[in-house]
């Protein structure tokens, strides 16, 4: 019965994603804590390994019509993964399952999640304002940051928080993307957290897995309802109030916040 259930849960949270583009962590990581019973550690592990396969197919997509501006990539796996690696490391030494690394993910997801709510909201206020494509000759000056050490910086917070929480490569990764590259149009920053996300899930999931902390029968029942509800979510985007849902999301993240703080 559990079986269908998370390929439901799945469907949703992947009509959601391709929907509104708000990252699947922040979305399936209460699920699994709040509706599933699921233990924080397994929630975090499991749900990496399941944005890295969710997103991969985009990547695929993004790099066959070119729009991913791959240096900015570089720069912020840079910092994130190696941050990633140094987490992991930390949660071996102390044990993921323990119960001070369990509060500290709890509390950490919280906070993740009201960045994420307060991004997602800052999306919905300032909207497209930039532009689509770029002028010939003006990519290579776009995909440079306001200064060469802040992807290194923010990269390094966002492997770190996301490793701990499986939360930040989405709504919070294209915020810091969007103040660090200004120029950037919002497709490609959009395009490059897409991307940059896919190797810092892929090293912190897997590093989870080596702790024994994803539960594999519950990834592949997530992703049997995620891939189809992503086609559908991503063919209904056109027809639905964007900024509406966006504005709903951001509030139910942050009461989701605001309930993992308080456990």
């Amino acid at each position: 019965m559990h079986e269908i259930a998370f390929v439901f849960a799945g469907f949703m949270v992947g009509a959601i994603v391709g929907l509104t583009g708000v990252g699947g962590g922040s979305l399936m990581t209460p699920i699994l804590i709040f509706f599933f019973g699921v233990k924080p550690y397994l929630a975090v592990g499991t749900d990496l390994l399941f944005a890295a396969f969710t997103k991969m197919g985009g990547t695929i997509k993004l790099a066959r019509a070119r729009v991913i501006d791959w240096p900015v990539v570089i720069n912020l796996s840079a910092g994130s993964i190696p941050a990633s690696l140094a987490t992991l490391y930390g949660l071996q030494h102390i044990g993921a399952a323990s119960q001070q690394v369990q509060h500290m993910m709890t509390t950490a997801l919280g906070f993740a999640l009201l960045l994420t709510a307060a991004a997602t909201l800052y999306k919905v206020l300032r909207g497209k304002v930039t532009p689509s494509s770029l002028v010939k000759g003006q990519e290579a000056a776009a995909a440079r940051p306001r200064h060469w050490s802040l992807p290194l910086l923010f990269g390094a917070i966002i492997g770190t928080l996301v490793t701990l929480t499986s939360v930040g490569a989405g709504a919070i990764g294209v915020t810091v993307l969007m103040i660090l590259y200004p120029k950037l149009p919002l497709s490609r920053i959009v395009a490059a957290d897409i991307a940059y996300a896919v190797p810092l899930t892929l090293v912190a999931g897997l590093g989870h897995a080596s702790l024994g902390s994803v539960d594999w029968s519950m990834l592949a029942c997530l992703l049997g309802g995620s891939l189809p509800g992503i086609w559908v979510g991503s063919h209904l985007m056109a027809k639905t109030p964007e900024r509406l849902i966006r504005s709903l999301l951001s509030v139910l993240l942050a009461y989701a916040g605001l309930k993992l703080i308080a456990l």
